[in-house]
């Protein structure tokens, strides 16, 4: 086991994917608590599609594609918010209309392009190779960013997440902080694409939040359980995408499904014995 350590991280990238994974599910598991008891849990998928068309321009526009992702996904993410407010489009099918008009502007990109190439392949299924130096400082930065909003407040989330009209009464602008979180949402789907993939990443938001709800009750230990078990299980594919040369996306994936397994095999356990 020793010797499988010191093998792991002699792997300059491997570090670097551990780094940036860490802090990323970390953040995604804390904000995906908030989305999933508002039953907006798909908006991490959609913004994720956005990514994917965002990165297939910028990939054919030769620039930057994080720099190019980080404020047409936070723009997205505001279009959401506002589309969702709207009566007559509800949030699902506001989630529907962007994503799916977004990823099909990214594969007419690439067809005309680049085509479907290395690149665009490691963005759609994730890589741990894709991972430079420089995406590592702007990873890090923006996770501080989401950690740092997201403890100062904590208490207008919780509020706006668990009654959102008691919240507008007592003077708490909802608006503002269902922004917040849906913007916060957006920087954290740019920056995991890279290991995830746009396919993937959202599983960051959704499986930590969904697990921990089978055997906690309270905002709190949901939050807290959530983002063990999301750093546990990045880890652990890491781990294993090492091991046994499979996509880290895909890993990480799984053993989040077999987490959420076990934690509900724990509920019923515990049922049983009430």
């Amino acid at each position: 086991m020793f010797d499988f350590l010191t093998s792991l991280f002699s792997y300059a990238f491997i570090t670097r994917a551990l780094i940036v994974g860490v802090l990323v599910a970390l953040c995604a598991a804390l904000l995906g608590v908030s989305l999933v008891l508002k039953r907006y849990s798909m908006i991490g998928d959609g913004l994720s599609h956005v990514g994917f068309g965002a990165l297939s321009v910028s990939l054919a526009l030769g620039v930057a594609p994080l720099e190019v992702s980080l404020p047409v996904v936070a723009l997205a993410a505001f279009l959401l918010m506002r589309l969702g407010e709207n009566s007559m489009i509800k949030g699902d099918a506001a989630i529907a209309i962007i994503s799916s008009s977004a990823i099909a502007i990214g594969i007419i990109v690439v067809s005309l392009t680049t085509g479907m190439n290395v690149d665009v392949y490691n963005y759609m299924f994730g890589s741990i190779l894709a991972m430079s130096e420089s995406d590592v400082m702007l990873s890090v930065l923006v996770s501080a960013v989401v950690l740092t909003l997201y403890a100062l407040f904590y208490n207008k989330i919780f509020a706006v997440t668990f009654d959102e009209s008691f919240a507008r009464a007592i003077g708490i602008r909802a608006g503002r902080y269902n922004m917040l979180v849906a913007m916060l949402t957006a920087l954290i789907i740019v920056v995991g694409m890279r290991m995830m993939g746009a396919l993937l990443i959202s599983s960051l938001i959704i499986f930590p939040a969904v697990t921990s709800m089978r055997v906690f009750k309270s905002f709190k230990s949901v939050v807290i359980c959530s983002a063990a078990v999301s750093v546990f299980c990045f880890v652990a594919g890491i781990v294993i995408s090492f091991a046994w040369s499979v996509p880290a996306g895909a890993a990480v994936v799984a053993v989040n499904l077999t987490v959420f397994f076990l934690f509900c095999a724990v509920k019923r356990v515990l049922m049983g014995r009430l």
